[in-house]
């Protein structure tokens, strides 16, 4: 086994793409210290990295996570898996999630926290807190607004697994598929994504949350004020441009 095949969490850029990769099969991935640490160090990264546009969040099988290290709880793991999910929300380039396996717990707090995110129909999902005597409160954050109450209330009080079908129905993750088509459907993602400007996608993905977040005539003044810096940003004139001469923006991105 190679070292890099050791590391807890891999990390490679390929066609302006980083590859960010669960790397503790066993163990199944569990929250552990190094490996939150890890994939927050990883995401950073990416985030710094002129060569990546936007990241792919995957595992290595049997599991993309599998919820929290019962043998290390507390304030501090807490923490850092509140700093994680923040991250994630917060990166400014775009985070698909690419599910192969169990995606328990806090597994699911990381998929609902990424842009887009995909399953294969095989992947297990559960809110399995309290049968250890605890409840999802962290990952409700990002999981609730996604749910139905219903569902939410059926789901997290009675522990129960479902599959990756009902994760899509749900809205938990953005889609599930056969395995044998998970990378394709990836691949689209990123091949419409890199289209894009990059400070474009990183304000729609913004005002999402932003929107979502103050009054109707808040988010007007905002969203109108973001309009005018947008349309008048050397990125739009660009964009414009592109389009009225039929060509590809300088700022796409086409992997070949």
């Amino acid at each position: 086994m190679t070292d890099a095949q050791l590391q807890p969490v891999l990390y490679e850029v390929r066609d302006a793409v980083a590859h960010v990769t669960l790397n503790q099969p066993q163990n199944r991935n569990a929250l552990t210290e190094v490996l939150v640490s890890g994939v927050h160090g990883a995401l950073t990264t990416m985030i710094d990295d002129d060569a990546a546009r936007l990241c792919v969040l995957t595992n290595t099988p049997p599991a993309f996570c599998s919820g929290a290290d019962l043998s290390h709880t507390g304030a501090r793991s807490n923490r850092h898996l509140t700093n994680l999910l923040e991250l994630i929300v917060g990166s400014p380039k775009p985070i698909i999630a690419k599910i192969n396996g169990f995606c328990l717990g806090g597994g699911i707090g990381i998929a609902a926290a990424c842009d887009l995110s995909v399953a294969t129909t095989g992947s297990i999902f559960g809110f399995s807190e309290v049968r250890v005597g605890v409840a999802p409160a962290i990952i409700s954050v990002y999981c609730l607004p996604k749910l139905p109450r219903a569902d939410a209330l059926e789901l997290f009080l009675t522990g129960t697994r479902f599959d990756a079908t009902k994760a899509a129905q749900l809205r938990l993750i953005t889609r599930a598929c056969p395995g044998a088509e998970v990378d394709a459907v990836v691949e689209d993602w990123v091949a419409n994504i890199l289209l894009g400007g990059p400070k474009a996608l990183t304000a729609a993905k913004d005002m999402i949350y932003r929107v979502a977040e103050v009054s109707r005539r808040d988010a007007l003044e905002k969203m109108t004020q973001l309009s005018a810096e947008l349309f008048g940003s050397p990125e739009a004139q660009e964009g414009i441009t592109a389009f009225r001469e039929k060509r590809r923006p300088s700022w796409s991105h086409v992997i070949d």
